[in-house]
Parts: C-alpha cells; structure tokens; sequence
C-alpha cells in the first residue's frame, strides 16, 4: 500500500510539481491531494492537469475539529507544505505529529516567521549582505519556521545579486532536494 501524501500549497505550484513528477511512478508514496486556500492558483491548475484531488479551503474551514478527520477519511499518511501561506493549526499537528513537512527558502532560524515568504526574505536576506542563504525543510509545529531541521543546504550570494537572482538560486535547490528528502521521510516509515 502506498502512502498518501497531501500537498498544500497557495501559489504557483511549482514545487508541489516536482513533488508530483518525483513520486508519480514512486514504489512506496505518491501524491493524491492538493489543498490550496487561493482560488485560482496555478496550483489547482496542476491538480486539474495531474487529474489530482483538490481540495480548496479557508483559514476557518483549516482550523476546524473537523478538517484533520476530512484527511484521514482520504487516507493522508504526509502533508508537504509546498508555499502554503495559511499558520498550520495545534489540531492538525496533533493528528499528524511528525508528518508535517515544510520547505523555507532560507537558512532557519534567520529570516523565518510570520510574513517572511517569498520575495519578502530574498529582500531581507541581500539587506543583511549576507554570503550565503539556501533552504530550511522542517517538520511544522505550532510556530511559524520553528519546527526540528530535517535538512539545510545553502547557495552562495555574490555582490551583484537581487532578490530576484537569489530566488533562482534558492528554487534551483528546492527543486533538487525537496523530493528525495520526503522520500527519505516516508521510508523511515516502511
């Protein structure tokens, strides 16, 4: 039996992609549901294209008693936040310790917590001139980008970067890394 694993996620998709493409023909895992909270996100479009259940929410509809027992009922073993903007709530993590994951697009525990995503921390991190960033996964907890490290790799910063440039630099290893480290998590489970 494979296990199932929940992508949330509140943008574009790409990273829920290459999940999706990474576990499509996987032996032990695969991808069987999306939730997203923003209408129209390219996300859902990737759920549509991937024939992939999508199931839209809201923050009141995420901190229900009864949305843990909605993901259970599907047979969600992993969720993997993949730029999910909603706080995951205490109920939740309780029904799923340890099997929240999410990525963070720099080197926890600088530049994590509420409204540090996306560009907003490529921005603080180049005005800091720091030399290096990279990504965070971590499990979720009930604190934004608090959670225990599972794995961190970094990327250089030159003089001439932007938030823009380093963007690219830190999608290039979620993209590499994001993947086989929930699958490393999922065997553990095996």
């Amino acid at each position: 039996m494979k296990k199932k694993i929940a992508i949330f996620a509140s943008g574009a998709g790409s990273n829920a992609q290459k999940l999706i493409d990474y576990f499509r023909d996987h032996a032990f895992a695969r991808v069987s549901l999306i939730v997203c909270n923003k209408p129209g996100a390219g996300v859902t479009n990737i759920a549509g294209a991937e024939g992939i259940e999508l199931l839209l929410t809201d923050r009141l509809s995420l901190q229900s008693a009864e949305f843990p027992q909605k993901l259970r009922e599907k047979g969600i073993d992993f969720i993997v936040l993949a730029g999910f903007l909603l706080k995951i709530p205490t109920t939740l993590i309780e029904a799923f310790p340890q099997h929240i994951i999410n990525i963070h697009p720099a080197l926890l525990p600088k530049y994590g917590g509420k409204g540090m995503y996306g560009h907003f921390v490529h921005e603080a991190v180049i005005a800091a001139k720091e030399k290096e960033s990279g990504i965070t996964i971590h499990f979720v907890d009930e604190h934004y980008d608090h959670g225990a490290t599972i794995f961190q790799t970094t990327c250089l910063i030159s003089g001439s970067d932007t938030p823009e440039s380093l963007a690219q630099k830190v999608h290039f290893l979620e993209h590499q890394h994001f993947a086989p480290v929930v699958e490393r998590l999922i065997l553990k489970e095996l």
